[in-house]
């Protein structure tokens, strides 16, 4: 990973997680909203691409300076445009109630066979997953229980991430990836091999990876050290700082480069 300092390219696009990559201990700070409205003014597109649920989703979307949300780890995109909320998800709603009966399940035998963790807050509000919060409103669970909550995912075939604060599990073939390059096709007709070289993406956890992987112009907060040995493809770019000072020390240097 180099330095941020060592960034030298125009983008059009700023992909960027949330939290504890925009976000300090659950808040958003005014240096990382001003940063951006800072890339907004200059013409720069916000996305952010999240684990948060489609509530939270409804209401970046309205409300942030941003083009877009990619939300739920890849199960949907909202934009709010032309004054109508613009909603895209990768499954129809039969499909969702199918998936969300089988979480149901494993949301039981993860709660019983995991102490100490417990169901997202936020979880009444999703649609498409099930969110297992294993430090963001209890004790830290160690990284021997968090990756319990995993296998337990996967032996049921679903889907399971590890960002900062939960484990995100979810039954279906998308990840933050394949939508964000949906969203960036079917709303700016940005094909999968031009975001390469029009797009950043900045993060901070293990379910960042596949952002990391796939964009050149890759950048993450300084708290991604404390991932770094859970990620094979690891950003390009870290910043000197963490969370929302570390993504307006991101934002600076790409304003600097338009």
């Amino acid at each position: 990973m180099k330095p941020i300092s060592d960034f030298a390219t125009s983008l059009k696009f700023l992909l960027t997680d949330i939290d504890d990559t925009l976000t300090d201990e659950g808040l958003l700070g005014a240096e990382a909203y001003e940063a951006m409205w800072a890339l907004y003014h200059a013409g720069i597109k916000v996305i952010p691409v999240t684990g948060r649920p489609a509530g939270w989703c409804e209401m970046i979307a309205r409300v942030w300076p941003v083009s877009g949300i990619v939300g739920e780890n890849g199960g949907f995109y909202f934009r709010y445009h032309g004054k109508k909320m613009h909603r895209h998800f990768f499954f129809d709603e039969q499909t969702q109630a199918t998936n969300r009966a089988k979480l149901n399940q494993l949301e039981t035998e993860i709660l019983k066979k995991v102490p100490g963790c417990e169901l997202a807050s936020d979880q009444f509000c999703r649609l498409m997953d099930l969110a297992i919060d294993f430090c963001e409103d209890v004790p830290a669970l160690p990284k021997s229980e968090v990756q319990k909550i995993v296998d337990i995912f996967v032996a049921h075939g679903a889907q399971a991430k590890v960002s900062s604060i939960h484990v995100n599990g979810w039954f279906g073939d998308y990840n933050k990836l394949s939508m964000s390059l949906k969203f960036l096709q079917h709303e700016f007709g940005v094909s999968a091999e031009d975001a390469k070289k029009v797009c950043g993406f900045s993060g901070d956890s293990p379910n960042d990876e596949p952002m990391f992987q796939y964009f050149p112009h890759s950048f993450a907060v300084a708290n991604i050290q404390h991932f770094v040995d859970q990620i094979k493809a690891k950003p390009t770019y870290v910043a000197s700082q963490r969370g929302g000072m570390g993504f307006t020390e991101i934002a600076s240097v790409i304003l600097k480069n338009k």
